[in-house]
């Protein structure tokens, strides 16, 4: 190999290695500054998915506006951990109110989730802190989102940029999540990474 082929290949494995800490650099960062929240139904009967809608409402509106003003992650778990009391008490009304006996359990803990896609983007899998709401036995079928940054409470995808922005995202971690051309590749690893993720945190 010429001088000149030494000098592309050295290039060429600084690019790539460039690019792979830069991805497991935005996979740390979906794990350590992301918390989930993770609705989990009583059963799969009409009835019981839709008191868990009802219960999502409840409890995210009740968290919105001190969450909104929290800006890091820490802080927001801290928050949270302080007010699953609170937070499990707003559940449990909810469910009364609606003409239900059964109870939640709330939890903040770690989790390994599937890829989910949402409306403006998609998370791909992997363990993150989770607020987890469980209704009566908790057999039924799941809500997932995300509580802390309130990226599910953006409507449109110029109002998620700004909230993953806000958040501390870089550009191509948000355009991975919202599914921009020439970001596939990019989601698809850290989807991968975080499948593997999931096999360890299970075993």
């Amino acid at each position: 190999m010429g001088k000149l082929g030494k000098r592309v290949f050295v290039c060429f494995c600084a690019v790539v290695l460039a690019w792979c800490g830069a991805l497991l650099a935005d996979r740390q960062r979906l794990h350590e500054e992301v918390i989930r929240l993770h609705v989990v139904a009583n059963s799969d009967s009409e009835a019981d998915q839709s008191v868990k809608l009802l219960v999502r409402d409840a409890v995210m509106e009740s968290l919105r506006g001190d969450l909104e003003k929290i800006g890091n992650v820490e802080a927001a778990k801290n928050y949270l951990q302080e007010n699953l009391p609170k937070i499990q008490e707003i559940a449990n009304d909810t469910l009364k109110m609606a003409g239900f006996s059964q109870n939640a359990v709330v939890t903040l803990c770690q989790e390994a989730f599937d890829t989910r896609h949402y409306d403006t983007f998609s998370l791909p899998a992997g363990v993150y802190e989770a607020l987890r709401i469980v209704i009566g036995e908790g057999a039924g079928h799941n809500w997932w989102c995300v509580v802390f940054p309130t990226l599910c409470l953006s409507g449109a995808a110029e109002d998620f940029a700004d909230t993953a922005s806000a958040a501390g995202f870089p550009d191509s971690l948000t355009a991975a999540m919202t599914g921009q051309s020439g970001y596939e590749v990019r989601f698809y690893l850290l989807d991968a990474m975080g499948r593997l993720e999931n096999i360890f945190f299970s075993g």
